[in-house]
């Protein structure tokens, strides 16, 4: 009994707010007071639970020292059970509170209860935008990620659906998943195109050919795999179909599988329009990745007059500036480390063969779209020294670059109207 006496005045304690100056409490109105209510109403239950527990134990005959006395399985329980009935106060109390205070809300609660009750206010995804209509552009970066995994940011992909065609440009980790949470089936890309065959822009290939392949609602693909892929790319699926070959064979007679479906259709390209359907029409452009990693190529996308350039991994590329002018929308990778990093040789090596926050706002400056959106983001650190953040690149590109600016999020979506571009989606919670 004394500890769960204890535990209450935890719990009490632990939740209380911090106390803040009343200009700054002012203007969040009565959000600000539901951390006390919280508190006070769990506080409540936990002595209503003790005093239950005391008339219980007046009404037992058995005497106080047969008693067994309260194990840390029956505190841990007892207390789960609290914290279900409190549930939705504490999704008021996040949802409220970090809304009014920029996140105090969800700190305090994490803090006081720890990861589970906050996941339960926050943790659901965002609704996708409506499907596109057969005559919409629209764009979505379906990860905007390294190879670091981040829950945040998954692999490198971008999403076109425009003139009814659903084309994806790179298949990194995770964009599986982020397809669905776009609201497509696997089996609706009409078309993959990959920039170059670094394992970050091609991991998910395995999941999206394999998946995409099933019948199940979420997958359905009607035909072949269509890649169209830098000099290599036939070879990288030919030792795919090598290395599932015990999982092709055993679905195909299993579960009956359409074998020309799990069939890849290769294209393999240099410089130039690849992919011309229904007005719809994908340019490779070169790009340089360094020597040592050529091929590499971004991809134009245009559409009924309106356009988007997508820049894959790059140095500061005076090509990808001639061919990307003119265009609606320009996505652009982006790597950058603090400054007393520079000399490091790893860092040196991995920085050589992207484009820094500054040579992209060269490259936005010439181009001049309507909008420019940082993606696939390198952001360096060493043990004892953090990566910078993306309000540093944000910063960086200022410094060359004072048009419309992005930086990119997950699942961040955008539709290429005439004359405009206008974003349609947040990014990922």
């Amino acid at each position: 009994m004394r500890k769960a006496r204890r535990s209450a005045r935890w719990a009490s304690a632990v939740m209380r707010p911090t106390r803040t100056s009343s200009a700054r409490s002012a203007p969040f109105g009565r959000r600000a007071s539901l951390p006390n209510r919280l508190s006070r109403r769990l506080a409540g239950m936990m002595r209503s639970s003790e005093r239950s527990a005391g008339r219980r134990g007046q009404r037992d005959t058995q005497s106080i020292k047969e008693r067994r006395p309260m194990s840390r399985n029956d505190l841990t329980a007892r207390m789960r059970r609290l914290l279900c009935a409190i549930a939705p106060l504490a999704a008021a109390c996040v949802l409220g509170v970090s809304a009014s205070t920029g996140g105090a809300g969800a700190m305090l609660l994490g803090g006081a209860l720890g990861l589970g009750l906050a996941h339960t206010a926050i943790a659901q995804p965002a609704a996708p935008p409506p499907p596109a209509a057969r005559d919409e552009f629209r764009v979505t970066l379906l990860g905007t990620g390294s190879p670091a995994p981040n829950m945040r940011r998954f692999g490198p992909g971008v999403l076109v659906q425009a003139g009814g065609k659903v084309l994806l440009i790179d298949c990194g980790r995770g964009v599986t998943q982020r397809l669905r949470q776009a609201g497509l089936k696997l089996g609706q890309v009409d078309a993959l195109f990959i920039t170059h065959l670094h394992s970050d822009h091609i991991v998910g290939i395995p999941d999206l050919w394999l998946t995409g392949w099933l019948e199940a609602e979420y997958a359905q693909r009607p035909g072949p795999f269509v890649v169209y892929g830098p000099v290599g790319t036939r070879q990288l699926m030919d030792g795919l179909t090598s290395a599932f070959d015990w999982d092709i064979k055993a679905r195909i007679a299993d579960q009956n599988l359409k074998p020309d479906v799990i069939r890849a259709e290769v294209t393999e390209f240099q410089q130039g329009v690849i992919y011309d359907r229904d007005g719809v029409k994908v340019t490779a452009i070169t790009v340089d990745h360094g020597e040592l990693l050529n091929p590499a190529f971004g991809f134009r996308v245009d559409y009924a007059g309106r356009s988007v350039t997508v820049s894959g991994d790059t140095r500061f590329s005076e090509n990808l500036i001639a061919q990307a002018a003119g265009s609606d929308l320009l996505i652009h990778q982006v790597a950058a480390v603090r400054p007393e990093l520079l000399k490091n040789p790893v860092i040196k090596v991995i920085l050589a063969h992207h484009t820094k926050p500054d040579e992209a706002g060269v490259v936005f400056s010439r181009v001049k779209p309507r909008l420019a959106v940082f993606y696939h983001f390198v952001l360096l650190g060493m043990p004892g020294t953090p990566p910078v953040n993306e309000k540093d690149v944000f910063e960086q590109a200022r410094q060359t670059y004072d048009g419309p600016l992005l930086i990119g999020e997950d699942l961040m979506a955008f539709r290429l109207d005439a004359g405009s571009v206008v974003q349609i989606a947040p990014r990922a919670p």
